[in-house]
């Protein structure tokens, strides 16, 4: 395994070059357009560095997915990255890609354009250091990650289901670099009150306030917040009323659930969803629900870290450390159909952020970590 991490090592300098350039294909998730040019270009570049084969998987409204295939056998290993940004059409121009004191700055380069050129250069160092594997690899290339799955869901987890392990290739947590072994599942819901509407300098005793039913929920909502189980409630965003002189007859509030756990994760959804009303002659309409279970932290997820952890001590002579995270990604919805390691992607720091950054020496080093991985799991 020794001349895997030597040989990406020797490569770095390519590995930055592709860097660069994928960071100034801006792929923005709305911007059809642009995510497509940036996948038309991944599928070039994945069977120019890797020897393997890529589908190009169309989506009407979203970004078309990238589906590449590498080596062969029955069951597969399953690779997966998202190559669409939050930012904005142009930000490249206002914050261009650039090199400072070992750190690479640039609109998604640590989430996670950083990751996916590791993934890339994985599979080539395999390939040049003739490393044969007995399953087929498949690296799926998401384009709507950022906006919740909307049209790559299944197809994740129809791939999932057919795969052995699944490797993630989001970033990992501060410069540590630290794997993600448990992300909170994720549930979105919307409360509406409806009361009854009146002239408040007129007849306000005739009406109920929406805003003050809603109120009455946001506090009950605040108070079920658990920070020793990590369950969380936020009322991200509310709004209601037509005008200071009039009781109003709606409002509603946009509400973020996080768990740990399956178990409390469906206990929390069935709370939210049986919200009840407090003032007489109001009512209260909860929807939504689950928007990607939890990654849990398994005996499954545990072996592989332990084995990520060993490779990285061995052959790369790097202490791999291990958080969990109330963010969602690709390997919550993946998590429940097979064994799944997330963070194996960039170093850095700064996702969704301005000073969003990626430690450059770090990349051959992961790059060779994944590599090791497929080629363990992958006999």
């Amino acid at each position: 395994m020794q001349n895997i991490y030597q040989h990406l090592e020797a490569q770095k300098e390519e590995m930055y070059a592709y860097l660069e350039e994928i960071v100034n294909k801006e792929s923005p998730s709305h911007d059809k357009e642009l995510v497509d040019e940036l996948g038309s270009w991944l599928a070039k570049t994945y069977e120019k560095l890797t020897g393997g084969t890529t589908t190009i998987i169309p989506d009407d409204v979203y970004g078309n997915h990238i589906r590449g295939e590498w080596g062969s056998g029955e069951s597969q290993i399953l690779i997966l990255g998202h190559f669409d940004t939050i930012w904005p059409k142009g930000t490249i121009n206002k914050r261009p890609f650039k090199v400072e004191n070992g750190k690479a700055v640039g609109p998604g380069v640590f989430d996670m354009k950083g990751g996916i050129i590791q993934g890339l250069f994985a599979l080539k160092a395999l390939k040049e250091l003739n490393i044969p594997l007995n399953k087929k690899i498949v690296f799926l290339f998401d384009s709507d990650e950022e906006i919740g799955n909307p049209s790559s869901r299944e197809l994740i987890e129809k791939e999932a289901a057919k795969s052995d392990y699944v490797f993630v290739l989001e970033p990992g947590m501060t410069e540590k670099g630290s794997l993600k072994t448990s992300r909170k599942g994720v549930g979105i819901f919307n409360v509406e009150a409806t009361g009854l509407p009146a002239h408040a300098g007129i007849d306000p005793e005739k009406g109920v306030s929406a805003i003050h039913e809603l109120a009455l929920q946001i506090l009950d909502i605040e108070g079920l917040n658990d920070f020793k189980t990590g369950t969380t409630f936020n009322v991200g965003k509310i709004s209601g009323g037509t005008g200071s002189n009039v009781i109003p007859e709606k409002a509603s509030a946009e509400i973020d659930l996080r768990a740990k756990t399956q178990v409390e994760f469906e206990r929390a959804i069935e709370t939210m969803l049986n919200l009840k009303p407090k003032l007489p002659g109001s009512n209260i309409k909860v929807t939504g629900g689950a928007n990607r279970g939890p990654l849990e932290r398994t005996e499954e997820v545990i072996s592989l870290f332990k084995t990520a952890r060993h490779l990285a001590k061995k052959y790369i002579l790097m202490d791999l450390t291990e958080k969990e995270t109330g963010g969602g990604s690709d390997g919550n919805l993946t998590a429940p159909l097979a064994p799944t390691l997330d963070g194996l992607g960039a170093v850095g720091d700064g996702a969704h952020a301005h000073h969003e950054y990626l430690i450059l020496s770090e990349m051959p080093k992961r790059s060779a970590l994944l590599a090791m991985l497929l080629a363990t799991y992958g006999n």
